[in-house]
């Protein structure tokens, strides 16, 4: 069904100057920048070893243009999107009906690297609200051309995506729908006592969905959080950081044992962004 994490999207009011930020952030060039005619939307993407983020802006007329613009007017630039992958669209989408959920058609998508003039093409499904309850999230098919991958990732630079941090309202139906629907793993569910909240972890291609409850009685909603990306070298990393001028907390241990853990505090468009180094890999 879902075999990963695909991409992470990020609205931003002005491409260019948040793609200049997030090279920093990252210590890796954009591998891509293209736009979607169809849905007034320009784009720069970072590709990982195991997914990669997009930074989205509205530059024409569109579905997409509307969606950014909206959402920066509300509530500014930030983590507006995940997108799950699978190898099959298809096949996923007729499940999703055999399960009584009322879908619109699959839409294929193309675009060109306005660097190489590559182009790539993939297929979306956008999910209905009884599934995204409130979050933006779609399933995609990459079709042809896989991103350019940065060649070799230095031990102070990002080289992949650790975790995504979700909220919920509603630990229970965020099971159904992702373990029960969605087939990915539920590889943690407790209590944190000091929290008071209860913590959910889902594993899928070595990368965790972390989903945080706070319980309440209201419909249940679902929200992006924040985004955890791992380094090699923590130390080396909060270096670099600096040079670049960014803003970064000192380096602590993590709450998972044999980890440590940074807090990037600028240049991020007010996303949540940690940087973790595991002393012991996985």
């Amino acid at each position: 069904m879902i075999t990963s994490i695909d991409h992470l999207i990020i609205a931003v009011e002005n491409l260019e100057e948040a793609e200049l930020n997030y090279t920093k952030i990252l210590g890796i060039p954009s591998s891509w920048k293209g736009e979607h005619k169809d849905f007034g939307t320009s784009n720069c993407l970072f590709n990982f070893k195991n997914t990669y983020l997009e930074l989205l802006a509205a530059s024409g007329d569109g579905l997409g243009a509307d969606f950014i613009k909206h959402h920066i007017k509300e509530n500014g630039e930030g983590f507006i999107g995940i997108s799950l992958g699978t190898d099959n669209l298809d096949y996923f989408s007729n499940v999703l009906k055999k399960n009584n959920f009322s879908l619109p058609e699959i839409i294929t998508g193309e675009g060109k690297n306005f660097n190489n003039d590559k182009t790539r093409a993939w297929k979306n499904l956008f999910l209905p609200d009884d599934l995204t309850r409130g979050m933006f999230s779609f399933i995609i098919q990459h079709l042809s051309t896989e991103l350019p991958m940065q060649k070799t990732f230095q031990p102070e630079m990002v080289s992949r995506l650790d975790h995504v941090v979700i909220n919920t309202n509603d630990a229970d139906g965020f099971i159904h729908i992702y373990r029960d629907i969605f087939k990915i793993r539920l590889a943690l569910d407790k209590v944190i006592e000091s929290w008071n909240r209860r913590m959910l972890f889902f594993r899928v291609n070595k990368t965790t969905i972390e989903v945080i409850e706070s319980k309440n009685e209201e419909p249940a909603k679902d929200s992006l959080w924040g985004l955890a990306w791992e380094v090699e070298s923590l130390e080396k990393a909060c270096n670099r950081l600096k040079k670049e001028q960014v803003e970064v907390s000192s380096i602590k241990k993590g709450i998972k044992e044999n980890t440590l853990v940074a807090t990037v505090k600028s240049h991020t468009h007010n996303v949540p962004t940690l940087l973790i180094e595991h002393l012991n890999k996985y």
